[in-house]
């Protein structure tokens, strides 16, 4: 082993042992390995190719050292961003639906609030079956 990869492994060591004592230095100091390349001034690709055993090793720490406390969190977290996606499309459908409606109003509102003689449709407009003028 060279002297720029006992380097590497020694400063990935170092880093690992900040990120999990919550004291980041370099990095945001979540438990990844994104974050463990920044932490330990390392290209994300050379941990992962050429220190891939400590890679693995720091998950293995984060696994046995995470408190249940945060594992239940962000079990949390997940549910919640699942239920948020569900509100977020049900927005969308309402708005969907809202715009319908107000499309349906503007054409009965056309049909019946007219006097005389109906209006010429512009070239753009299709008129919908069954609500011809």
């Amino acid at each position: 082993m060279n002297e720029q990869s006992q380097d590497e492994r020694a400063r990935i060591g170092d880093a690992i042992d900040r990120l999990l004592a919550g004291k980041p230095t370099r990095s945001d100091g979540s438990l990844t390995v994104v974050a463990l390349a920044i932490e330990a001034d390392v290209h994300r690709m050379a941990l992962q190719k050429r220190h891939a055993d400590l890679e693995e090793a720091f998950y293995a720490r984060v696994r046995a050292e995470t408190p249940e406390v945060e594992k239940r969190l962000r079990k949390d977290v997940a549910q919640l961003k699942a239920s948020l996606k569900t509100v977020r499309d049900s927005e969308a459908e309402a708005w969907s639906r809202a715009e319908q409606l107000v499309l349906a109003a503007a054409v009965l509102t056309r049909r019946h609030g007219t006097q005389g003689p109906p209006a010429a449709l512009p070239d753009n407009v299709v008129p919908m079956p069954g609500l011809e003028h």
